[in-house]
C-alpha cells in the first residue's frame, strides 16, 4: 500500500504542486519569524554583554533633567545626586572608583539643519576623563575629548552620518535655544543606542550639567567595587548612605545587564507572537487547500480505491495510503520551507531594521527549535487536513464504485454541517455584541466572539454559496451569455468544493477588512476630537515629548503674527485629597485656543483665578461652580480654589484646567507639554516661518499646524495597515494557490464534459471564458462573505473604544478600498484561473469524450 501510495504521489505531481507551494510557503513564514525572533534575541544579549563591565551599583536620580515626568517633578523628597553625594560613595569601604554620569536628551542638527538620528535615541553625557586626559569609557579615533564649555565630543557612526570632521561647529539643542558647539573629537563605544542608530554627544561635566540638567547635578552615579567586594555588599552600602525619603534607584550591574537585555527580547517576543499569529493564519488557510485537494483527488479516484478493496485492501489501509501521500507532501514541502524560511528571516531582519532602527540585528540564528517546529508544523497540519479525505476513501465499497463519477454528497453530513455553522454563527455573533461596548475587556470578548462567528461562517459557505452566487446569474447571462450560464452552474454544482476554495479568501478579506474599517473609523474620529477640541493654529513642542522651555513661551508669544498663544503645562497635585493631572493654560487667552462645552460656570474662571473641573470630577467630589476645593501643592503646603465651570469630558484636556500663573507660583519647573499658537490670519505660511525662527530653527522642535496633529494619529495607524496588509499577503497568496489548484484539477475532473461542449459547438474562447469566470464568482463569493463579516467584527471593535481612548468611534465604511478589495478579488480570480483556463481550451475534442 505504501508502495502505491508513493505511486499515486508521483502520478499525480501536478496536481499536488500547488499544495506544496501553500506548504512550503507557510512554513517558510514560521521558519522566518522563528530565525528572525531568535536572531534578535541573541543580537540583544550581544549587544549588553559590555555595557555594565566597569559598573557594580548605578544610583539613578529618577527626578533629574527634563526628561522627568510632571508626577516626579511633583514630589517634595527628590534626593538629588550632587558633587557631595560622589564624594560620600567615594568614601564608603566597599567602593574603588566613583563616576558622576549626565544623561539627557541631546538633538544635533546635521548640516542641512535635520536631525542625525529619531528623538528617542538622540543623547547627551559628560566625558569623564582620568589621569591621563582620556576617559576609557569612549576612547578617541580622532581629535581630543571636550574640555570645556562649547565643546563636545560625536560618536563615529553620528559625525560621519552628518558629514562633520573635528573642528567643524555643530549645532545642539536639548529643550532650549540652538547653540553652537565645537566638535574636538571622535569616539567609538559599545553603547546599545549607538550600536541601533542612536546619537550620543559628550560634553565635559560641567557644560552637560548645564545644558542636561541643573548645575552641579547628577542622573546617576557608577560606583566600582574593590576586589573581594560583591554587588550586594556595595548595595547594601550605598543604601545605608542614602536618606530614606529619596526618589534614587539603585541597581547591580548584573541586574542593569539583565533588565536592558530583557526589554530588547521583550520587544523581541512581542514581535514573533505577532509574526507567529500570521504564520498560524496562512497555515490555516493552506488547512482549505489540502484538504480540498485530496477530496478531489479522491473523488478522481474511486474506481483505482474500489479495485483496491476488491482485491483485498482492508479499509484502514486504503486510508493509511492516503494519509502516506500527505505525509510524503508534508514532509518534503515542509524542508523546502524551512530552507526557504532562512531567506525570509534575512527579510524580516531588513525590514525591520529599516522600520525600527533600534532593532538589533546580528548573524541569522538557525536553531533546531526553528528545524523541529517547522518540520512539525507543516507535517501535521498536512496529515490533518487529508484525516478526513482519507477516512471518505476507506468507505469508499468495491463493487459500487465501480462506475465512474463523483459520490454525492451526503444530505445528512450537510445537516450536521449547517447545524454547526448556525450554531457557531450565533454564539459567535452573541458574545461580539455582548463585548462591544465601554468595558476593559470587551476587546478580548469581540476577538472570542470573532473567532466562533468565523468558524461558523466557515461552515455556512455551502449554504450560503447556492443563493449568494445566484445573484450573479442575471449579470453573467446577460454579459456572457451561455459561458456566463455555465460559470454559475458549475460554481455550486459542489458546494463543499466551492465552500473550501472561497474559505480561503474569506478568511484574509475578514482580517483585512476588519483592520481597514477599525483604522478609517478611528482616524476619523481621531481627526474629529483635534478638530473640534482645538482652535490653535498650531502645536509646538519637542519632538521627544520632552518638557519644552519655560522661556520659549513669551519669544513665541512676541513672533510676528501671532494673535494669541498659551503654554500648556502639566503638574500633579492632590484635588480634594486625590491625586490629579492638572492642565495649566494661559488665562488671557485659552479660550481662543481650545474648544470644550461648559455644563455651567463662565469661561472668564480662569481670568479670575478660578479652577475648572469636568463633569467627572464634579460628579465623584461633588463639586459645582462657587464650591471651595483643597489642593495640595508638591511642596506640601495646601491651599482652597475656587470651582468656576464645569465642562464636558474632553480627550484632549485634562479633568482639571488652572491658569499657569497658579502652577508657576506652586512649581516654577513644571513639564510644559506644548505651546499653542493662534494666528492673526490663520494658519500662513509666513507664521510658521515666523515661529520657526522664534525658537530658532531648532531642530528637536516640532512645529505643526492642525492637519499635521491629524497626521499623526493618523499615520500611525497607516503604517501599522501597511505592515499587517504585508503580513496577510502570505495567507493570500496561499488562497490564490488554492484557486489555481480546484481549479485546475476541476477541469481535468471535467474532460468529458468539455469535450461534449467542444463537440455541440463552443469554442475555445468560450471555454477559456467560461472556467475564467467560475473562478472569479467563486473569488467573489469568498472575498464578498469575509468582507461582511470583517465589517461587523469592526463594528464590534470599534465600541470597545469609547469611553477609554474616544468619546465615540462611529464605525465608517472606506467604500472605495471595499471596492478595490473586491475588484482585487475578482482579478485574483481571473489570474488563478489562466493556467486551468488554457489547459481546458487545449483539451482534445475527441480524447476528452473518450475518457473513462
Amino acid at each position: 500500500m505504501y508502495r502505491t501510495a508513493l505511486r499515486n504521489l508521483l502520478a499525480h505531481k501536478g496536481r499536488l504542486l500547488m499544495t506544496a507551494l501553500a506548504i512550503m510557503l507557510s512554513t517558510a513564514f514560521v521558519a522566518g519569524t522563528w530565525i528572525f525572533s531568535d536572531t534578535a534575541k541573541l543580537a540583544a544579549r550581544n549587544r549588553v554583554t559590555t555595557s555594565y563591565d566597569d559598573v557594580s551599583v548605578l544610583v539613578s536620580d529618577l527626578t533629574a533633567g527634563h526628561h522627568a515626568s510632571a508626577r516626579q517633578k511633583s514630589d517634595k523628597t527628590s534626593g538629588r545626586l550632587t558633587d557631595a553625594t560622589v564624594r560620600d560613595f567615594a568614601a564608603l569601604p566597599g567602593v574603588k572608583k566613583t563616576r558622576g554620569e549626565v544623561n539627557g536628551f541631546l538633538g544635533v542638527a546635521d548640516k542641512h539643519g535635520h536631525m542625525t538620528s529619531e528623538a528617542g535615541t538622540s543623547r547627551g553625557g559628560n566625558y569623564v576623563p582620568d589621569a591621563s586626559g582620556r576617559d576609557p569609557r569612549y576612547p578617541m579615533v580622532k581629535g581630543r575629548g571636550p574640555r570645556q564649555n562649547g565643546e563636545i565630543a560625536l560618536d563615529k557612526k553620528s559625525a560621519e552620518k552628518a558629514g562633520y570632521k573635528v573642528g567643524d561647529s555643530v549645532r545642539i539643542a536639548s529643550n532650549g535655544p540652538v547653540v553652537k558647539a565645537k566638535l574636538t573629537g571622535v569616539f567609538t563605544t559599545d553603547e546599545p543606542m549607538v550600536s541601533a542608530g542612536g546619537t550620543l554627544t559628550l560634553m565635559d561635566t560641567a557644560y552637560a550639567q548645564r545644558t542636561l540638567l541643573t548645575s552641579g547635578q547628577y542622573s546617576g552615579i557608577a560606583l566600582t567595587a574593590k576586589p573581594g567586594t560583591s554587588e550586594a555588599a556595595l548595595l547594601a552600602e550605598v543604601r545605608d548612605k542614602l536618606p530614606s525619603n529619596t526618589q534614587n534607584v539603585l541597581k547591580t550591574g548584573k541586574q542593569l545587564d539583565a533588565e536592558q537585555a530583557d526589554r530588547l527580547q521583550q520587544s523581541g517576543h512581542s514581535l514573533r507572537v505577532i509574526l507567529m499569529f500570521f504564520a498560524a493564519v496562512a497555515l490555516f488557510v493552506s488547512v482549505f487547500l489540502i484538504a480540498n485537494t485530496f477530496v478531489m483527488l479522491i473523488t478522481q479516484r474511486i474506481r483505482e480505491l474500489a479495485l483496491l478493496r476488491a482485491v483485498g485492501a482492508s479499509r484502514s489501509q486504503v486510508a493509511k495510503s492516503v494519509l502516506a501521500e500527505a505525509l510524503m507532501i508534508g514532509v518534503t514541502a515542509s524542508v523546502c520551507g524551512l530552507l526557504c524560511g532562512v531567506g525570509i528571516g534575512a527579510g524580516l531582519q531588513a525590514v525591520m531594521k529599516a522600520v525600527k532602527p533600534s532593532m538589533p540585528t546580528g548573524p541569522l540564528v538557525f536553531s533546531t527549535t526553528t528545524v523541529v517546529v517547522t518540520l512539525t508544523l507543516g507535517t501535521l497540519v498536512t496529515v490533518l487536513s487529508a484525516l478526513l479525505p482519507a477516512m471518505r476513501a476507506s468507505r469508499v465499497p468495491p463493487v459500487a464504485a465501480m462506475n465512474s463519477g463523483e459520490q454525492p454528497v451526503g444530505q445528512r453530513s450537510l445537516l450536521v454541517r449547517n447545524a454547526f455553522g448556525i450554531a457557531g454563527v450565533a454564539i459567535g455573533a452573541g458574545v461580539v455584541l455582548f463585548g462591544a461596548g465601554p468595558r476593559s475587556s470587551g476587546l478580548v470578548k469581540v476577538a472570542f466572539g470573532a473567532a466562533f462567528t468565523a468558524m461558523g461562517l466557515l461552515f455556512l459557505l455551502p449554504l450560503l454559496s447556492r443563493p449568494v452566487i445566484a445573484l450573479t446569474a442575471p449579470l453573467l447571462i446577460r454579459l456572457f451569455r451561455s459561458p456566463g450560464k455555465l460559470a454559475r452552474l458549475n460554481a455550486v454544482r459542489n458546494p463543499r468544493r466551492t465552500a473550501a476554495t472561497a474559505g480561503a479568501l474569506t478568511i484574509g478579506l475578514t482580517m483585512i477588512t476588519a483592520m481597514t474599517v477599525v483604522g478609517t473609523s478611528v482616524t476619523q474620529a481621531v481627526d474629529k476630537t483635534v478638530t473640534g477640541s482645538l482652535k490653535a493654529d498650531y502645536s509646538i513642542a519637542m519632538a521627544n515629548s520632552d518638557s519644552l522651555s519655560s522661556d520659549l513661551a513669551g519669544t513665541v508669544a512676541k513672533a510676528p503674527g501671532v494673535a494669541a498663544s498659551s503654554p500648556v503645562s502639566y503638574a500633579y497635585w492632590g484635588v480634594d485629597g486625590t491625586d490629579h493631572e492638572i492642565e495649566g493654560l494661559d488665562a488671557d487667552s485659552y479660550d481662543q485656543l481650545v474648544s470644550f462645552t461648559l455644563k455651567s460656570g463662565s469661561v472668564q474662571a480662569l481670568k479670575q483665578g478660578r479652577v475648572l473641573v469636568d463633569a467627572d470630577v464634579a460628579k465623584i467630589s461633588r463639586l459645582s461652580v462657587g464650591s471651595p476645593v483643597k489642593v495640595t501643592y508638591p511642596d506640601g503646603s495646601t491651599g482652597t480654589m475656587t470651582v468656576g465651570g464645569v465642562f464636558e469630558d474632553s480627550k484632549m484636556l485634562s479633568s482639571v484646567l488652572v491658569p499657569n500663573s497658579v502652577i508657576t507660583e506652586h512649581q516654577p519647573d513644571a513639564y510644559v507639554k506644548s505651546i499653542l499658537v493662534k494666528g492673526m490670519n490663520g494658519a500662513t505660511g509666513a507664521l510658521e516661518k515666523s515661529l520657526e525662527a522664534a525658537t530658532g530653527d531648532n531642530p528637536v522642535i516640532d512645529i505643526k499646524d492642525r492637519t499635521g496633529m491629524r497626521n499623526d494619529f493618523s499615520s500611525t495607524i497607516t503604517s501599522a495597515l501597511n505592515l499587517l496588509y504585508l503580513l496577510l499577503g502570505m495567507s493570500v497568496l496561499v488562497a490564490v494557490l488554492g484557486v489555481i489548484n480546484t481549479m485546475a484539477m476541476s477541469v481535468a475532473e471535467r474532460r468529458r464534459e468539455i469535450g461534449m461542449l467542444r463537440a455541440i459547438g463552443m469554442d475555445r474562447g468560450g471555454v477559456k471564458r467560461m472556467v475564467q469566470l467560475e473562478s472569479v464568482v467563486i473569488s467573489l463569493f469568498g472575498a464578498a462573505s469575509g468582507m461582511a463579516l470583517g465589517t461587523f467584527l469592526a463594528w464590534g471593535a470599534n465600541r470597545t473604544f469609547v469611553g477609554a481612548q474616544l468619546d465615540s468611534v462611529p464605525t465608517v465604511i472606506p467604500y472605495g478600498q471595499m471596492l478595490l478589495f473586491l475588484l482585487l478579488s475578482g482579478f485574483i480570480g481571473v489570474v488563478a484561473a489562466q493556467w486551468p483556463a488554457r489547459q481546458a481550451a487545449r483539451l482534445d475534442i475527441l480524447a476528452s469524450i473518450q475518457t473513462a
